[in-house]
Formats: C-alpha cells, structure tokens, sequence
C-alpha cells in the first residue's frame, strides 16, 4: 500500500539532487510528509521538462548567484538555438504568406513565458497558455473552439515514477495520463470540425505509444529520456511553415531536436502553411 502523504508546504527555491551528481537544477514546488515523518520534494527541472521527487536529505540548495548563473545560460541557449534556425521569410513576390496558427498549453509558467519569446522570435502566429498538467484535457475542447488552430501542442512536466520497467503502465507516469486525456478531447473536437488538427504532446519521458494511440502526430518520449524544453515549439515551429501540400516528419527537422528520434517521434503531418499570390 502507498504511504499516505500529506501536504507539508508550498515552497519556490532551487536545488540539485546529490544522489544524481547535481546533473539537474530543479525548482522546488512542495514538500510533503509522509505518515512516518519522512518528507519528500515535488521537482520540477528548470531547462528540462521533467517532474521528479527526492528525500529532502538528497537536496543540495542552489546559491542565488548559482540561480541566476544557470538561468543566463538558459536563456543563451534559447537564443543560440533560436539563431541556428533559419527565420521565416516573408516572400517580396506579390504573395502573402500564411504560416499555421499554434495553441500551446503548458503546464509550466516559466516555460510558457519562454515560449512567447520563441514564437514571437519565430515570427508565429502562436496563442499560449498556461494550464496545469491535470486541467488540459477540461479545457482544450472549449480553447480549440475559441481559436481554431491548426496545430496544438500539449506539454509540461512529465517523468517516470520507477524507471525500472512498466513501461506500459500509466500510472507510472507523473502526468502522461494527462496529456492522453486531453489529446483524446482534442481529437473529439476535431473530429467534430474537421479541422485535420496536427498534435504534439508530451514532455520527459512521457509515455510515448499511448500518446501515439491517443491521435497525437507527434510525441515524447520513445526512449523515455529527457526532452529539451524547445522541443515541443520546435516540432510546432517546423509544421506551421512548411507548405500544406508538403507532408512533413521528424526527418525534415530531426537536427534541431536535442536528442533526434530518442526524445521526439511520430508519424508526421501534413504542413500548415498557406501562400496566396495576389
């Protein structure tokens, strides 16, 4: 039987993880006790999209000097990664380019606040919002009728209870479940409207099949690793500007995923872009 857990507090600071060599910064979002006074930390990772736990005993605190090292070197990275793709280009012919339209619901702030940025650098036509992991699937129906886009992106924090086997079992991922569900409402809707709406969803190590089986064109993570937090806009990126009569897949853009097929798969889509010559 599980231990009952109880909420101890809410909490906000940085930390690593000395059982795991501090490979990972994570923010710490709550503490909870369980009924024999262990507690444990609720993690999210800051440039990765993993949720995790550790005994508070295995936290190392992050210095605000350290904090703030880490988060320039994030935001560097962005921007590097940013640099590396190829901007869209707005054509000087008599034409008028119309690249697809992104809804991103992200469970995590910070990363949708990032994601702004991106799209915005991008030149995107994207709407995004911040949505706990386990409020998606209650929402996406009513944002997809609100703005109709052409590609949905489902993402947050995710990772693997036991890493040792279960594979195939739900329940041993912190928010897949989750992100099936709301790709499911999300297929209801569009089913209904007809839309031939393109879906990625997932985050770290998310259950990648089930997502699959669920009408994502794409997910994470095949190889239940770690994903990049661009992921996911990258993937939504590469679909809104490529021609509706292109059909895409991860080998037109695989170089630009952190981790290539291990971390991002799917069966690919039919492009969203659409140019009009007047």
């Amino acid at each position: 039987m599980t231990p009952h857990l109880i909420l101890m507090k809410k909490v906000t600071f940085h930390t690593y993880r000395t059982s795991y060599k501090n490979d990972i910064m994570f923010e710490v979002k709550k503490i909870l006790k369980l009924v024999d006074d262990r507690k444990i930390a609720i993690l999210r990772g800051i440039d990765v999209r993993v949720e995790a736990d550790a005994p508070i005993e295995d936290l190392k605190l992050v210095s605000k000097e350290e904090r703030i090292r880490r988060e320039k070197e994030f935001e560097k990275k962005i921007i590097n990664r940013i640099a590396k793709i190829e901007n869209i280009e707005h054509s000087r012919r008599k034409e008028i380019i119309y690249t697809g339209k992104i809804l991103h619901l992200d469970g995590d702030r910070k990363y949708a606040e990032k994601s702004i940025m991106y799209y915005k650098k991008m030149g995107l036509n994207a709407i995004v919002k911040n949505i706990p992991e386990n409020r998606q699937a209650k929402v996406v129906y009513r944002l997809l009728s609100i703005y109709n886009p052409d590609i949905l992106v489902i993402t947050g924090h995710d990772g693997m209870i036991s890493n040792k086997q279960k594979y195939n079992d739900v329940l041993n991922y912190r928010n897949s479940i989750h992100f099936i569900k709301t790709v499911k409402e999300a297929r209801i809707y569009d089913e209904k409207h007809g839309k031939n709406l393109v879906i990625f969803a997932g985050a770290c190590q998310s259950y990648f099949e089930a997502l699959m089986d669920a009408g994502a064109d794409f997910a994470s993570s095949p190889a239940r690793i770690l994903i990049d937090f661009l992921d996911p806009l990258v993937v939504a990126k590469n679909v809104a500007v490529t021609d509706k009569r292109k059909y895409i897949t991860i080998d037109d853009f695989v170089d630009e995923l952190r981790d290539g097929k291990r971390g991002v798969n799917g069966l690919g889509a039919q492009g969203k872009k659409n140019v009009i010559f007047l």
